[in-house]
């Protein structure tokens, strides 16, 4: 499969503090270690792909401010193609609060800012992007109604969607008919079918007519689900420093799979070796690994079964 992969989503500029351990209500924690890191599930998930060696292009919207120039350069420095990167006068860039433990887990509160003012016509004026693209692919921090048109577009072109649908929230059952590929965690899942099991998930969704998910399953690897199909694959044996952007490493690296012709037994292999290594390193986009040590750690890794 040739082109590109095509982004429409989130920019945030990552405030991310070191933390003894995440903090009661009312409680206040000392941290003795402040970073800021360009990031956002859109954008994270552009470079991620970009990284190892694909095409990409992203539509989304940033503020006319410092952070939405240092978004729009990274992801520039990175080799994404920020030609539809909207810049709003009048709401300031997304921002992410991240405080992250010792045992590298973490807590988020994002505002959104330019992020929420992305509109359907935003999309249908980039209806350029679509051209030759090889994948669409999608995640829950902008407007649904314009995640909505981005898939109306692709259906209509006949380009394949992934649908990260984080943050957790609702989506209608013909919308998820929609997508191709459907990448939830736990959470996500028991949000979208309003069961507490996976089993019970799965059948509510299935009945619905969506046959394609990969269940990230954190430490346990991932569920892959394809019609009656189903099989765990396992994740890496990797040091944890900081979970930020490890489901975003595990869906670039999925699509990238995909445009390059994998199976989905291969695209849920490559998430998993990703978002291993993205735990490796602090910070969300500085973790995305390159081609090079995605290939090596392919190579050399062992799972954790």
């Amino acid at each position: 499969m040739r082109g590109h992969i095509l982004v429409v989503g989130s920019l945030n500029m990552d405030l991310v503090v070191r933390v003894p351990h995440h903090p009661l209500v009312g409680e206040t924690v000392i941290s003795n270690e402040y970073r800021r890191y360009p990031g956002g599930k859109g954008a994270n998930q552009a470079v991620a792909a970009a990284r190892l060696g694909c095409p990409v292009k992203m539509i989304g919207r940033v503020g006319r401010d410092a952070f939405g120039d240092e978004l729009v350069q990274a992801l520039s420095s990175n080799g994404v193609d920020t030609s539809y990167i909207y810049r709003d006068a009048h709401a300031p860039s997304g921002v992410a609060f991240i405080a992250v433990d010792e045992a590298g887990q973490n807590i988020i509160v994002v505002a959104g800012g330019a992020n929420s003012l992305l509109t359907p016509q935003d999309i249908v004026d980039a209806q350029a992007a679509f051209d030759g693209a090889a994948v669409l692919l999608l995640q829950l921090e902008c407007p649904l109604v314009s995640v909505e048109k981005a898939i109306h577009i692709a259906r209509q072109r006949g380009i394949p969607v992934v649908l990260n649908p984080a943050p957790a929230q609702l989506l209608e059952m013909d919308l998820l008919e929609q997508v191709d590929y459907l990448i939830p965690n736990q959470s996500e899942l028991a949000m979208l079918a309003g069961q507490d099991t996976i089993k019970a998930a799965l059948q509510v969704l299935q009945s619905h007519g969506v046959r394609r998910l990969v269940v990230t399953l954190s430490e346990k690897g991932a569920l892959v689900v394809d019609g009656d199909w189903q099989e765990r694959l396992p994740t890496y044996r990797v040091p944890v420093v900081d979970t930020t952007a490890a489901g975003d490493a595990f869906v670039g690296a999925f699509a990238v799979a995909l445009r390059e012709g994998l199976s989905l037994h291969q695209a849920t292999a490559w998430g998993n070796a990703g978002g291993a290594l993205a735990v490796t390193r602090m910070g969300a986009m500085p973790s995305l690994p390159t081609r090079a040590e995605f290939d090596r750690f392919l190579a050399e890794a062992r799972t954790t079964d």
